[in-house]
């Protein structure tokens, strides 16, 4: 059968998190046997449910006459007037809903495709259309865009910059190692990023749209993680608050990570009404929107009270989490100096010295202690020698992640 697929399929890999669920349940009968059972720190989503507002929004709507028939690829004319509500209120970006805002089934698929949008396909390799990815950044960017016949050029966010590139360098780079600068498309931004948790000053986030204006790369905002911060001061930007950005820039946002709406698979394309109206050509051939009473209840949630305490409590939470992963590693695992974000639900350790590889650590922390976390190496090539966790278990599980760390002698040192 393998004749039948396309080369850029066949050079895929599987997604990283479904490849370590799938060895997490090779050996949880293993690990249970020995009083390990997994303890899944890999987990890049809330586990909590979504606000009773919601859920109540989503029965009722269920109810009402209509909401199982097709929706439209665009999103409900209601979905689209909240997500431009909110996105005045929280950013204070001015957005058409009619030009300037589209639905998509999770922001996930909605850059996949967006991605299909630019790039010209060809297996050869000097011909293949370039789109910059932050390195280490979401698995997925590069894998989109190979699936989509082009090359991923990484963006090295490391200490050393304080996770924000200087583009022109990164740029000259580029040149001096023989591509073509006519080739690039696109420029991807992640903050706050996963896997670092780091956040950008809005003086970089104007350098990168004077950057992408300057040599005419679209730029590309994956925002999923602006409403997860935990100092108010601090808050995440939309880079649609850069003036001019609008000219050159898309932005994706996603229910999933402030709300817990994993599984609900819905979020939203803003920006470049051109850009826009591009991607919705693509969508209308694809599907046909997203489940019409999920999109009611989401809408209800985008600007109420309910759903501001929500993300205010979560994040809470998760900052309780990481003072508390935090204090264990450093006082009682030896774990020196590291970067502490102010936003995300993760962390972004060192792996111990004496470990020559970030899969090296990750796989024997899942053997011997059960502790499920994500080798750095998995967000590109700037990620070795670390490795990420997510604190969105119960803060009883990450006490006993570091119990059974210091039990197992998974001491930095």
């Amino acid at each position: 059968m393998r004749e039948f697929f396309n080369d850029y399929v066949q050079s895929l890999e599987t997604y990283i998190m479904f490849r370590i669920k799938e060895t997490v349940a090779k050996l949880t009968p293993e690990l249970i046997a020995k009083g390990r059972a997994p303890i899944m720190l890999s987990m890049g989503a809330p586990t909590s449910n979504p606000p009773k507002r919601a859920i109540d929004a989503l029965k009722s709507a269920l109810d009402e006459k209509g909401e199982h028939l097709y929706s439209t690829p665009k999103g409900e004319k209601f979905l689209r007037e909240a997500i431009a509500k909110r996105m005045k209120n929280r950013f204070n970006v001015e957005l058409n809903p009619d030009t300037e805002i589209f639905s998509l089934i999770g922001s996930k698929e909605g850059i996949a495709n967006f991605i299909r949008l630019l790039i010209n396909p060809t297996t050869v390799e000097k011909d293949k259309e370039i789109i910059f990815i932050p390195d280490p950044g979401y698995a997925s960017y590069g894998e989109m865009i190979k699936a989509s016949g082009g090359f991923a050029y990484p963006l090295p966010l490391t200490p050393d910059n304080n996770f924000m590139p200087d583009l022109e360098e990164v740029y000259a780079k580029f040149i001096k190692e023989g591509f073509d600068p006519k080739k690039v498309k696109a420029l991807i931004i992640n903050y706050p990023n996963n896997p670092l948790g780091a956040t950008a000053t809005r003086e970089y986030m104007e350098s990168v749209v004077t950057f992408c204006k300057k040599h005419h790369i679209l730029l590309i905002s994956d925002a999923a993680y602006t409403d997860m911060y935990f100092k108010p001061e601090l808050k995440p930007m939309s880079i649609l608050e850069i003036e001019g950005a609008k000219d050159i820039s898309v932005e994706f946002f996603s229910f999933s990570k402030p709300y817990a709406m994993t599984g609900w698979r819905l979020g939203w394309i803003c920006g470049n009404e051109e850009a826009v109206k591009f991607f919705g050509k693509l969508k209308s051939t694809i599907d046909s929107g997203a489940f019409k009473a999920i999109q009611k209840a989401s809408s209800d949630i985008l600007n109420s009270a309910e759903g501001e305490e929500y993300i205010k409590q979560s994040n809470l939470k998760f900052k309780h989490n990481q003072e508390i992963l935090i204090k264990g590693l450093k006082e009682e695992l030896g774990w020196g100096e590291f970067h502490v974000p102010d936003a995300t639900f993760y962390l972004w350790l060192p792996i111990p010295p004496r470990y020559k590889t970030s899969v090296e650590f990750s796989d024997d922390l899942m053997k011997k202690s059960g502790v499920v976390v994500v080798p750095g190496d998995a967000f590109g090539k700037y990620g070795q020698g670390y490795f990420r966790v997510s604190i969105v278990c119960p803060e009883e599980q990450i006490k006993e992640v570091i119990s059974r760390m210091k039990k197992d002698g998974f001491t930095f040192k």
